[in-house]
Parts: C-alpha cells; sequence; structure tokens
C-alpha cells in the first residue's frame, strides 16, 4: 500500500511556488511500540517517516513533518502493523481507517504575524520567517467547558432525580432473595453462588424485620480472619458460624461497641416506594453500600414490612439515561469526554504523583493477595493484567461467591492464583463473547453519556478505561464516580 522509503523530511518548513508556505506539524504517537513510522497525504503516502522515541516517556514517540495547507489524512506503521490514533480525529478512508486535520493556508505576505503560543511554540524557519497555524496541532487540546455549564447540569439532574420515586425502579416482574439472619454462613455463601447474586438482605423472625444485608463482602472478611490465625475454612467453621454470629463479630473486629463491651446494633439502611430517587441515591453514595433495599410497610411501626426490590445506582442511572439521551445536546456536560472532567481513577503518568495508588494485579497472583488488597484499598475490583499491562480480566468482590464451587474456599488461598479463581466462575461451555462481557472497558475520549449508558446495564458496576489499540489500562470509572459528580 505505501512505498518502503524511509528517509525523514529534509525541510521543517519551506515556501511553495504558489506563495503558500509549508509548516512543521509534531505527530505523537503514545502508545509505544518498538519501531514506529508515519505517513500520510501531506507526503502523499511516498515516504516511510520515523518516528523518535521521546526522553523520559518510552511509551511516547514523535516526529515532526513538513505540512501543507489543506486536509490531511495519516497513519502510523507500529512494528509492521499500520494502526490510527483513536483520540484523534479519524475516518474511513481509501487506506482503511485514517486519522484527519486540517491545516488552513499561510499566505507569505502575512507570514510576519506573532504565533500563537497555546497552538504551537515559535520556530524558525528556513527562510527566517516566523509563522504562525490556524490549523490544529494533533495533541487536541483539552476541552473546556464554563462552570456555569455545570452547575446547570447537575441542577436539571438533581430536579429529575427529586420528581421521580423509587417505585419507578420496581421492575414488570422479577424475585428478590432474602436470608434470615440464623442461617449457617455455609448455606448463605452457596444460596448467593446458586442464584448468581453478590448480596441480600437479611430478615430476623424474632424481631420481625430486615435487619442488614449480607454481601460478597462479608466472606471476603471472613476468609482472611480465618487466614489471619493460620487456618483454612472448614465446612464445620461455616456450618457453626451463623450470619448473625457472624455480624456480632465483625462489630467486635471493628470495634463497633459501647462502654459494656456489647455490639452496638446498626440500623439498615433502606428506602421507602415513594422516596425520591435523589434521596436513594445519596443513601447509597453517603454509606458505601451498593444496594439500598426498597421496603413497604403497611402500618405505621414498621411491622409487616414487604421487600420490593433492591435499589442500585445502575437502576437509578438507567432513568437518566432515558430522560436525558434525546435531550443531551442541551446539556454540554454530557458530551465532555471523561478525562477533560476528570472522572473516574487514573494511573498515574509519567512524572505524576498520585494520594492514592492504582490496584492492578497479575493473573499469577495468589488469590490471597487479591483479597487483602481489595480490602485494603478500598476497591470493589482489580484490573487483571499482562506484563505489558493490557487488561486481561477483572477480579471484583462479587467474584468470591465462586467459591463454592466445589468448596474451593477450603483450598489454601495463598496456593489458589487468580487466573484459577476466575475460571471457578466461567463456564467452559459458555461462548467466549459471553465471557467477555464481565470485563467492561472504555477509552478516554468516550463522552460522559456514553460511559453512563454503558454504566446503566445490568451487573455492570465499574469501566475499566483503556488505551486504544494496546488496551493498556489507564484507570476505572465507577456508577460512585458518575454519581458524585453529578450530584456535585
Amino acid at each position: 500500500m505505501f512505498a518502503s522509503d524511509m528517509n525523514s523530511v529534509r525541510e521543517a518548513s519551506r515556501v511553495t511556488t504558489s506563495g503558500m508556505m509549508l509548516f512543521p506539524i509534531q505527530f505523537t504517537w503514545p502508545y509505544g511500540g518498538r519501531s514506529v513510522f508515519i505517513s500520510g497525504s501531506f507526503n502523499r503516502w511516498a515516504e516511510l517517516v520515523p518516528m523518535s522515541q521521546v526522553e523520559g516517556a518510552p511509551n511516547v514517540f514523535q516526529a515532526v513533518c513538513a505540512v501543507s495547507h489543506g486536509c490531511h489524512e495519516y497513519k502510523f506503521l507500529v512494528d509492521g502493523e499500520w494502526r490510527h490514533d483513536e483520540r484523534q480525529p479519524h475516518k474511513n478512508g481509501e487506506y482503511g481507517i485514517v486519522n484527519t486535520f486540517d491545516a488552513l493556508p499561510v499566505p507569505v505576505e502575512v507570514a510576519q504575524v506573532q504565533p500563537r503560543l497555546d497552538v504551537l511554540n515559535s520556530m524558525e524557519v528556513d527562510t527566517g520567517l516566523t509563522h504562525r497555524i490556524s490549523a490544529v496541532t494533533l495533541n487536541q487540546a483539552m476541552p473546556r467547558i464554563s462552570e456555569e455549564d455545570v452547575q446547570a447540569c447537575r441542577h436539571r439532574i438533581s430536579v429529575f432525580l427529586a420528581a421521580h420515586t423509587a417505585y419507578e425502579l420496581l421492575p414488570e416482574s422479577g424475585k428478590v432473595v432474602a436470608l434470615d439472619v440464623n442461617l449457617p454462613v455455609k448455606q448463605a455463601f452457596h444460596i448467593l453462588s446458586e442464584q448468581g447474586i453478590a448480596l441480600a438482605p437479611l430478615w430476623d423472625n424474632c424481631k420481625g424485620k430486615f435487619v442488614g444485608v449480607l454481601s460478597a463482602s462479608d466472606f471476603i472478611l471472613i476468609l482472611r480472619e480465618l487466614g489471619n490465625h493460620g487456618s483454612n475454612l472448614t465446612e464445620e467453621e461455616l456450618e457453626t458460624h451463623t450470619i448473625s454470629a457472624w455480624k456480632e463479630g465483625k462489630a467486635y473486629m471493628n470495634r463497633q461497641v459501647d462502654g459494656h463491651g456489647r455490639p452496638i446494633p446498626k440500623h439498615l439502611i433502606y428506602a421507602g416506594p415513594c422516596d425520591n430517587l435523589k434521596d436513594v441515591a445519596l443513601k447509597i453514595l453517603q454509606s458505601g453500600v451498593a444496594i439500598v433495599p426498597v421496603i413497604h410497610s403497611s402500618s405505621e411501626d414498621g411491622s409487616f414490612p414487604q421487600l420490593l426490590h433492591l435499589a442500585s445506582l445502575s437502576g437509578i442511572l438507567k432513568c437518566l439515561c432515558r430522560y436525558f439521551k434525546h435531550c443531551s445536546g442541551s446539556l454540554p456536560v454530557l458530551q465532555l469526554p471523561i478525562y477533560a472532567i476528570p472522572l473516574g481513577t487514573w494511573v498515574p503518568r509519567i512524572g505524576e504523583s498520585s494520594s492514592r495508588p492504582f490496584a492492578m494485579l497479575r493473573p499469577t497472583a495468589s488469590l490471597s493477595s487479591a483479597l487483602n488488597m481489595l480490602v485494603q484499598a478500598r476497591v470493589s475490583s482489580i484490573p487483571i493484567v499482562d506484563d505489558n499491562d493490557s487488561l486481561l480480566d477483572i477480579y471484583s468482590r462479587s467474584d468470591i461467591t465462586a467459591l463454592a464451587k466445589g468448596r474451593a474456599y477450603t483450598h489454601n488461598l495463598n496456593e489458589m492464583t487468580i487466573y484459577q479463581a476466575l475460571q471457578l466462575g466461567q463456564d467452559s461451555n459458555t461462548p467466549y463473547e459471553m465471557r467477555s462481557q464481565r470485563c467492561q472497558m472504555c477509552l478516554r475520549t468516550d463522552t460522559l453519556l456514553k460511559v453512563m449508558e454503558q454504566l446503566a446495564n445490568p451487573g455492570v458496576r465499574r469501566l475499566v478505561i483503556v488505551e486504544a489499540g494496546s488496551n493498556r489500562v489507564e484507570g476505572v470509572v465507577s456508577l460512585t464516580d458518575v454519581f458524585r459528580f453529578l450530584l456535585g
């Protein structure tokens, strides 16, 4: 498709016979590789211009090419494979998907005009003239939006959420699983695994009310606590420990006791069907829980409660997307790329410092190290990456229920790898496309609306932000991140 001439551009800039100047443009490939070249319509696709590694940034390659005015297409040859940069404008062209940019003409007569520093630094050219570019640099400028627009967006969303109730989250049909607080932990563990759920409300028959929630995090803490005492989890220990006994022990472990050494009872965080969606979302955010049970009581004293639904941020976000999808143009914030907001937790870039380390693990790491990281880093999931930090899978707190299969929880978790643990939760007969849906990804250039629509899908709690082409992990954006931004 292209000639193999690898000579570099000989002239940084020059004046053509038509009186229009060729000016230098810096191209950047930030995705790594061993050898990187660039070619495009600006050199009639006739030569490959070698790109040089940037000192201190081994994944970044740059080259300067002489470009005339007009619309141009270009592409990168990375380790023998033609690629385009998904972060930059692109389209389907004669040579497949190509990047594009427009360079406006700069007549020689006005070449003395002082260059715009926010577009390109002043450069000396062979003619001794200083020029300016009214086109576009290939590294796009950060999109900007006013604080007034942000606040207007938040106001409209708050008004919408305040005008709708939890009752609207109820599906036309479905089931809600609740567990008796006196069930042995073993049975509860297996029930969650068989039902394919990560948590369930707890019912206390003696008190005649719902008293809490049992979640995957509880099982992680149980496994860690027993592991800290030098033992593996046995059938007997799971059989003799009831859910209520575990909750009481957890209170002692977290020092949630009164002056007499008795555990302080925790009140269940729940919502009524008439509570507005903004209050429900704030309850979830402020309490740090994944769901809020929607409970209806037919009497003022709270007796005879009926469990209607488990409200989540995902369900609320689905309502938002359904309403604002066709009027998003009036909310410019929704059209911003997520990196410009910013939104989510990001891997620190070269030269940047981060107060919160970004958690990633290799598939050969032990399961116990993953469980420790989930608790210590206070995250709900960990990207599993290869030696190049490219995404392979993700291990979430909810994956702990897969250990119920074949009683894998009785094994030494220091000897079980993350890869082996993930295999427990995958049916070998399940098509690859279905299995890969558990690992949801997005790009840093995806708009806030697009990210919201992905997170509104059932079962999706976070998206892994990856680099285009290499799938190198750049960060994670979660439902909680989105709502914290939208609700200010």
